[in-house]
């Protein structure tokens, strides 16, 4: 009886020291790792702001574009020409005839001296073609068209660089003025930081994005149906199951290796189009949709399936009636997150060829093409100072790309998600 006594555990001492000195230590613990996580969200809301004021400080002076005023006499210059000439399909080629190049050098000559036309852009005669194109009445009248600088000048008059550039920003920094470099928008890739635009290889990743969902998309959502709704549980599945989570942890370099050697040399495919860039990002793009497709096919309640088999519906019609519109909220979430680093590879693209200078937009998913991460990865690479804050801006329209794809993926969780 003792002995039984004497094991009974005797009841806590809740108000004991040393209770209260292990309580203390609990709370002690929760405050440290609250701690913690709070030092943890600072530091990588500190480093993304950080990231993103630099590269909005870079970047935003790549929309803008330094310019001097030249005054053209056009009736002078251009022998009456009648405004309807610059109308209608044949409008380029009658500026051309007209010479409309040597017309604006003379003009800058009579302005600002034999060496004037070193001021200017190589290209600056073109935004006077596109004032013509966009209002011919102008060739009427004598006009004042402000027109960009060059690159050693523009960097200068922004930022202190070259002494000589800085002498010749001295001399004529009244006369100077800053406008919108729309050229970045519309134009595609060139020799001169001042004629550069993203427009070229924006369009290019968006045709390869397109080719890559309409591969990727169908092909991963049917594969993650078939083996979370039908596929036999054996060694076979098991494989297939293995690899393609392998898949989705090698590097993307080794799906550009497997790209050229498919679809460049095997198949012989044009290089460096959209189609064979849009092919090989499907290939790494595919095992994330299967996983996130078995994930979202997965967390639908069993019951949805009980109760659609019990009032008839065949096994076909309880997976694409029930099953498919409930999970798919997560498969387009997996979607839009394996799309988005698709959008940013780029050693894949590398090595199917898609690097070449694109001076011309793509118009089809067979022309040479680029992207964004490779015109800024050639941007980053040149010597020329203009570039500098070209990629930075390039990369502004990339994260911009991004962030609308992720908003888009936000939205269409929420426009299909159903709570049960």
């Amino acid at each position: 009886m003792n002995s039984l006594t004497e094991t009974k555990r005797r009841p806590t001492d809740w108000q004991g020291s040393e209770m209260q000195k292990r309580i203390a230590g609990r709370y002690a613990a929760e405050r440290r790792f609250k701690a913690m996580g709070i030092t943890a969200i600072v530091l990588s809301a500190g480093f993304l702001a950080f990231l993103l004021i630099v590269m909005v400080g870079n970047g935003f002076r790549g929309f803008t574009q330094t310019e001097l005023p030249v005054e053209i006499d056009f009736p002078a210059v251009t022998s009456g020409a009648s405004p309807s000439q610059f109308e209608g399909p044949n409008a380029e080629a009658n500026l051309q005839v007209m010479g409309l190049r040597e017309i604006v050098e003379s003009s800058i000559e009579i302005q600002y001296g034999r060496e004037g036309s070193d001021l200017f852009s190589p290209g600056a005669w073109t935004s006077v073609s596109a004032k013509i194109l966009a209002s011919p009445d102008i060739v009427r009248q004598k006009a004042t068209v402000y027109l960009p600088v060059n690159s050693e000048i523009d960097v200068a008059y922004k930022d202190a660089g070259n002494p000589e550039a800085e002498q010749k920003v001295q001399a004529l920094r009244d006369k100077f003025s800053t406008g919108f470099n729309w050229n970045f928008l519309s134009n595609s890739d060139a020799t001169d930081p001042m004629q550069v635009g993203i427009w070229g290889a924006f369009k290019g990743s968006l045709i390869t994005m397109i080719v890559t969902l309409l591969l990727a998309f169908p092909v991963g959502v049917l594969a993650a149906l078939y083996l979370e709704e039908y596929a036999p549980k054996n060694r076979l599945t098991d494989l297939i199951e293995v690899s393609i989570n392998n898949l989705a942890a090698v590097p993307s370099i080794i799906f550009g290796l497997l790209g050229l050697a498919v679809f460049l040399n095997f198949f012989g495919m044009p290089r460096s189009g959209a189609l064979v860039g849009g092919l090989t990002l499907a290939l790494m793009t595919m095992p994330v949709i299967v996983i996130s497709g078995r994930n979202a096919v997965k967390s639908v309640p069993p019951s949805i399936r009980e109760a659609a088999l019990g009032i008839g519906a065949s096994p076909l019609q309880v997976v694409f009636h029930h099953v498919l519109p409930l999970a798919l909220p997560g498969i387009l979430t997996g979607t839009i997150i394996g799309m988005a680093r698709a959008l940013g590879e780029t050693a894949p693209l590398l090595m199917i060829g898609m690097r070449a200078f694109i001076a011309t937009p793509p118009s089809g998913i067979t022309d040479p093409a680029t992207v964004l991460p490779v015109q800024i990865f050639l941007w980053s690479d040149e010597v020329d100072r203009g570039f500098v804050e070209k990629t930075s801006a390039a990369i502004i329209v990339l994260l911009l790309f991004l962030l609308i794809m992720n908003a888009l993926a936000i939205y269409l969780r929420n426009r299909f998600e159903t709570r049960w």
